[in-house]
This record gives structure tokens, C-alpha cells and sequence, in this order.
């Protein structure tokens, strides 16, 4: 298996950005998985762009398969003294798979402070089930480990389509930063598949999300997600996720528009 840590090794100059080739190991179906896809495009500019502050928030749309030879192409949209924004488009052979709108924004000072997203409570993840109950899973979820901690579970027909649960990388030599965090936020599949009767074609269409806190350093690197289907209607389904660190630390709040064939 090709790890996440050797996924980004093996990033390579391009003319204009930079280049990978999609590995089996990080497929959902005929594509590069999402979150890889929007981790590439956040690695390269941070690998292409000078003194960028913190990411603040992002923006991906998901136009087209990520397959075969990608190349990650990123531009300097605007940059003022605080914040900058990026555009990252990431091709393959099917042509552009991925367009990003990243923000960056240095830290200042502020006389209001509020946190409104409390971590809810969660058992300990070593007393949890594989969320998968030991079945069938996309390839690129090898590469996570998530339990269930509560909520629904995909196929249960449960009234309240949403899952709690725990995750983390792995690969234990996955640094504790950004890029490993977009990649992991996007693991377990579209709270809608609790509504599934059974198995159908699903595809992320576009995917928002506000950072709040860096990932810290050091521990187990497990985070607590929720995310929850709040419609489904016309082959479309509006998602909300949050995702805290084990110590409580919010770390980001998303939203994604999920296409299901169901």
C-alpha cells in the first residue's frame, strides 16, 4: 500500500506545478479519492508559494475523474498583507478533475473570541467498532483507520442520516498538518448512505470548509467527526461535518453537495 507520507514523496516538478500518478491504493472507483485530490492541490501551493500564511478556509469542486498522470497548476489570484487567495487546478488524463480556491490569512489581533462548536461526547476509540463492520470498503479507506461512535451506519435505514465517528491516518509518519487533515476530513462516505437500502453510485460534487484550529502535534492523531445529511432530494444531498481533535479542539467545519444514484 502506498502510504500517504510516500504519496506526497513522490510529488514531482511539472511545467508550472507539480505532478503524481494516481495509485490504485488511492482510488474510490475509477477516480482519485476527493480528499487525496484536494490535498494535492493545497500541497502544491504550499510547495510553490512563498510565506503563506495559515489556510483560513477552501473551496473544491469536483468536475471530472482524477485518473492516470495528475498535474497540480497553481496561481496567485490575489495577495494582500494579511490574507492571500490561491487557485490550484489539478488535471488528468480526462482532463481538469479538480478546481480549489484556497484563503489564506495571517493571525491578528481581535477583542471578540467565541466558540460556539463544542466536541460532543464520544466513547474511546479503542472501545469502538471498525465503521465498516469488517466489509466491503472503497480502496483509498485502506488507508484510514475510522470507527463508529455513535450515529447511523450505511445501508441501516436509520431515521437520522448521520454518522459520529472516530479516524485518523494509517500512517502513523503522516505529519500532523493541513494537507494530512483535508485528506483525512473527507474519509468516510456521504452521511445520505444511512438512508441507502442498499448500495449505490455516489460523487462528491463540491466540498467548502472553514479551518478553525491547526492540528496539534504529538498524541494518537484520532479526530471525532460528525457529519450529517440534511437533505436529500433530486439525486442531490447537502451535507454539514465537523471535525475535532481528541483533545476537544475544533479543527474544521465543512459542507459538501453530494450527487447519489440511489
Amino acid at each position: 500500500m502506498t502510504s500517504f507520507t510516500e504519496f506526497l514523496a513522490a510529488l514531482a516538478p511539472v511545467e508550472g506545478g507539480l505532478g503524481v500518478t494516481a495509485t490504485d491504493d488511492w482510488l474510490q472507483g475509477r477516480t482519485l479519492y476527493g480528499g487525496a485530490s484536494a490535498a494535492l492541490c493545497l500541497e502544491t501551493a504550499l510547495r510553490a508559494i512563498d510565506d503563506l500564511p495559515p489556510l483560513r478556509s477552501a473551496q473544491f469542486a469536483f468536475v471530472g475523474p482524477a485518473t492516470g498522470a495528475l498535474e497540480m497548476r497553481p496561481v496567485v489570484l490575489r495577495r494582500g498583507k494579511s490574507t492571500a487567495f490561491v487557485g490550484v487546478d489539478l488535471a488528468g488524463d480526462a482532463g481538469i478533475a479538480t478546481r480549489a480556491l484556497l484563503c489564506f490569512g495571517a493571525a491578528r489581533q481581535s477583542a471578540v473570541a467565541f466558540d460556539g462548536l463544542p466536541m460532543p461526547e464520544a466513547p474511546d476509540p479503542a472501545t469502538c467498532t471498525d465503521f465498516f463492520r469488517g466489509g466491503m470498503r472503497p480502496n483509498f479507506a485502506h488507508q484510514f483507520e475510522m470507527v463508529d461512535a455513535g450515529g447511523g451506519i450505511p445501508f441501516s435505514m436509520g431515521e437520522t442520516p448521520e454518522y459520529r465517528l472516530w479516524l485518523r491516518h494509517k500512517d502513523r509518519a503522516a505529519a500532523a498538518d493541513m494537507t494530512a487533515l483535508v485528506a483525512l476530513a473527507d474519509a468516510p462516505p456521504p452521511a445520505a448512505m444511512v438512508r441507502f437500502p442498499s448500495f449505490g453510485p455516489i460523487s462528491t460534487v463540491t466540498w467548502s470548509m472553514e479551518i478553525l484550529n491547526d492540528p496539534p502535534a504529538g498524541g494518537e492523531g484520532w479526530c471525532l467527526m460528525v457529519s450529517r445529511a440534511e437533505t436529500m432530494a433530486d439525486g442531490y444531498s447537502s451535507q454539514a461535518m465537523s471535525l475535532w481533535a481528541a483533545d476537544g479542539t475544533p479543527l474544521m467545519a465543512a459542507r459538501q453537495s453530494v450527487a447519489i444514484f440511489v
